[in-house]
């Protein structure tokens, strides 16, 4: 019997900076809250930067749930960018056992002007699916989407809500050693957000590690088993789901 990948992360004194560009730091002060990236602003080698993660520290092996909380703008958003390969530390180190499916944004290589069929090719080798592996799995994903005939024509000629199916069909084929997740997904008409959510849980029964930002307290309890907060790229312990309370409070 085969024994099974080792699945973990690891970060160790984790720091993200931005730099700021175009706009003087007192303007940018009464504005940060609206920045996408959060944190704090300062001085680095003599340029205006935004801190996005400061010295973030964090441990998860196999089974490990973790919800993340915390503002808009706190830092939820590029740590699970950062843990996706999307950013590279300025300082620190960041280390990924298994393979990630970043769940983070569904419109991700989507081309209107190709057909539903060739969309679900791009997203495939964008999650890193083999040509092989995507034509195995198409029957199925096209199957999910519920577009029949439409997945032959271009994805421009689709309403919000075909393309909202076929793009959760198409991220969620993948199979998942570490899920991320920016808030738990649900897209589509009543029914397919049903059908969508079972796809969910099995996505996340199957993945060694969950990571989930999301403002949710009930949706985290019911999947997480651990929560961690941040506020302005400051990352608190992390500590076991039953006393979110606690942590909110603090």
């Amino acid at each position: 019997m085969s024994k099974a990948p080792p699945v973990s992360i690891s970060c160790r004194d984790l720091t993200l900076r931005f730099p700021v560009y175009g706009v003087d730091a007192k303007s940018l002060k009464k504005h940060l809250a609206n920045i996408t990236v959060g944190g704090k602003l300062g001085q680095h080698h003599g340029s205006t930067e935004v801190t996005a993660l400061s010295h973030l520290n964090l441990e998860l092996r196999a089974g490990d749930r973790l919800g993340l909380i915390g503002h808009n703008g706190s830092g939820k958003t590029t740590l699970l960018r950062a843990l996706s390969g999307a950013y590279e530390p300025d300082e620190g180190q960041i280390e990924v056992e298994g393979r990630i499916a970043p769940l983070l944004d569904l419109g991700l290589g989507i081309d209107p002007s190709a057909t539903g069929y060739d969309n679900i090719r791009l997203r495939g080798r964008i999650a890193g699916l083999s040509s092989k592996d995507i034509e195995e799995k198409m029957g199925e994903i096209a199957e999910f989407t519920g577009l029949g005939p439409f997945l032959a024509m271009p994805v421009k000629t689709y309403s919000a809500g075909m393309q909202a199916r076929l793009a959760f069909a198409a991220a969620t084929a993948v199979e998942a050693d570490v899920l991320l997740m920016d808030e738990w997904i649900a897209v589509g008409d009543a029914d397919f957000q049903k059908l969508a959510h079972k796809r969910l849980l099995k996505l996340v029964e199957r993945a060694g590690i969950l990571v989930l930002a999301s403002h949710d307290l009930d949706l985290l309890r019911l999947y997480c088993n651990k929560v961690m907060r941040l506020e302005g790229g400051v990352a608190s312990a992390v500590t076991d789901i039953r006393k979110l309370d606690e942590l909110l409070a603090a």
